[in-house]
């Protein structure tokens, strides 16, 4: 069923954004409304506006080895700000800072989603 890796995906980006929230002062959210549109924000800006962001900075990322990405996952999470009352992110370095904790908390959510949505549990067994 797609509609529950949808759903746990926009709760691995509320768990981002208010994890985010807490611990830089730059980005705040007024309320749990916000918090959700802002997830939800999130999710549609990294699926149809960055791709394209990312293919046109191409250069820039080859040059600087990757790290150009930081500055385009903070563009980002400020484009998913001017989109949402209520949900504020103040400069660039807080910016940058929020794209670090939203990218680690959603590379290891990703970790237990599998290609098609579905969450899945990893089983460890041991040889004899």
């Amino acid at each position: 069923m797609m509609t529950m890796g949808v759903l746990i995906r926009v709760l691995l980006n509320m768990l981002a954004i208010w994890l985010a929230t807490a611990l830089i002062p730059g980005i705040s959210t007024v309320d749990n409304a916000a918090l959700v549109w802002a997830a939800i924000s999130l999710g549609l800006v990294n699926a149809f506006i960055r791709p394209l962001v990312v293919l046109l900075t191409l250069p820039f990322t080859l040059v600087t080895l990757g790290l150009f990405l930081m500055f385009v996952n903070a563009a980002m999470l400020n484009l998913a700000a001017w989109f949402v009352d209520g949900f504020e992110v103040v400069g660039v370095i807080d910016a940058i800072f929020g794209a670090i904790i939203v990218s680690l908390v959603s590379w290891v959510g990703a970790a237990f989603i599998g290609e098609n949505g579905r969450y899945r549990v990893l089983v460890v067994e041991r040889r004899r």
